[in-house]
């Protein structure tokens, strides 16, 4: 098989393209698909796939049925479900008709509203953050851990899992990135390196660490919310 946007050569069931990150939607095998097959979008993702017929192969699907498909609602909800298998498979929320996802996130309003809480606020963010990650990068085989366990394994390991956690949701966002036409320059390297200079600044370094995660994940939602409709939600 082939990558829709590079057109790379690539083992059968590849997921996302090694060489630049492209999802990929179709795992028929190499002699039956060629990059010429996609239809790509403008950003690079395929919304309809058209597969090789031979002679005595179906009927291609024509262009009432192509402009049935692109204007059914959530497709790109339909197509990455479709590609990755069943949220049960996955053990992830299915994003169809999740409504809009929260696109405000903003680092002096965390701030604030910890320390006007003396703290909770930052669970509440947890919670949040957990939940549309998992919406946003459903079937890529990943689970952002949720609040209960994540106060379980962050007492147990005193503190330190709240460090891995962060590191963790930014490589995910950054690696789902792609699928929604994006390039994350800031992952969990970056995000780490700043928390852990936060021990020897007072916290002061942990909110430029925080702040990437927010931004980038702001800036999927909005990717998310405009794919699915709600741009003016």
């Amino acid at each position: 098989m082939f990558c829709p946007h590079c057109g790379k050569s690539l083992p059968n069931g590849t997921r996302f393209c090694t060489e630049c990150g492209t999802q990929i939607y179709n795992t028929v095998p190499t002699n039956q698909q060629s990059p010429e097959t996609y239809a790509s979008s403008e950003s690079g993702q395929t919304d309809w796939q058209q597969p090789t017929y031979g002679a005595q192969g179906p009927t291609p699907p024509s262009t009432e049925t192509y402009e049935s498909f692109r204007s059914q609602p959530h497709t790109q909800a339909t197509v990455n479900q479709s590609a990755y298998g069943s949220s049960a498979q996955y053990g992830n929320v299915s994003n169809a008709g999740m409504g809009p996802l929260d696109t405000s996130r903003d680092i002096v309003m965390y701030v604030l509203l910890s320390l006007v809480t003396c703290g909770i606020y930052g669970f509440w963010y947890i919670y949040r953050m957990a939940q549309d990650a998992n919406v946003l990068c459903e079937g890529d085989g990943q689970e952002t851990t949720g609040l209960g366990l994540f106060i379980l394994l962050s007492f147990v390991t005193c503190g330190i899992y709240s460090y891995y956690w962060q590191y963790q949701l930014a490589n995910r966002l950054q690696t789902n990135a792609p699928r929604y036409g994006i390039t994350l320059q800031e992952g969990g390297s970056d995000v780490l390196m700043w928390l852990v200079l936060g021990c020897f600044s007072c916290g002061i370094c942990s909110f430029i660490g925080t702040n990437i995660i927010l931004k980038n994940m702001n800036t999927l939602c909005e990717a998310y919310n405009r794919i699915n409709g709600y741009e003016f939600a």
